[in-house]
């Protein structure tokens, strides 16, 4: 199923709908599906260097709308909506783990990660940060922030070095990306545990 979804969303960017597809693609991955945009954004940036950054920011945007789409699922409609949905994907398992664990500021630093390097998966943290009621304003800008990174990093080396860095793009930088954030949440358990705030709450 994976294999067919991903071959799907290749397909898109051919098209001349692409720009469409990547809003919506961009927008779903925050929440219902599986596959994230860059799978689409990579050959649209290579095929039309030009407009990468254009593709950017309609990615942002759409993913930054999904978020909040996911935000309001977890809000109101958890029980409901949210859970049948991470139970279908495989994911609720993570989502209850994250749950049972997560104290609202270490929420926060994940919606950043997600954002960066999709650790934990986007549609987990987003569906999560709206059960946690976490700030509805945080959250936005922390998607702008952490997804728009994410894009338009990705625009501008494919802009720069073009279809050489395909290759490292689609088989190295997931690893070098959850690495840092990785490294980015160790970091913020050693200087939270450093100040002695005893806010979060550790699993």
């Amino acid at each position: 199923m994976l294999r067919k979804l991903y071959d799907w969303t290749l397909s898109l960017a051919a098209r001349k709908t692409a720009e469409a597809w990547l809003a919506v693609i961009a927008f779903i991955e925050s929440s219902v599906f599986l596959v994230p945009a860059d799978v689409l954004f990579l050959p649209m940036a290579l095929a039309r260097p030009a407009r990468a950054y254009r593709y950017a920011a309609i990615a942002t945007i759409a993913s930054t709308l999904g978020g909040i789409a996911g935000y309001l699922l977890g809000y109101f409609a958890y029980e409901a909506v949210a859970k049948p949905v991470l139970a279908f994907y495989g994911k609720l398992d993570s989502f209850e783990a994250l749950r049972s664990c997560a104290g609202e500021d270490t929420l926060m630093m994940l919606l950043v990660t997600s954002g960066l390097s999709h650790l934990p998966p986007i549609k987990v943290v987003t569906i999560l940060a709206g059960v946690a009621q976490i700030s509805l304003v945080f959250f936005i800008v922390s998607c702008v922030v952490a997804r728009g990174a994410r894009f338009f990093a990705l625009a501008w080396a494919l802009r720069r070095f073009g279809e050489p860095i395909r290759d490292f793009i689609e088989r190295r930088l997931g690893l070098i990306a959850a690495l840092a954030a990785a490294a980015l949440i160790a970091l913020y358990f050693i200087l939270k545990y450093l100040a002695g705030t005893g806010s979060l709450t550790a699993c």
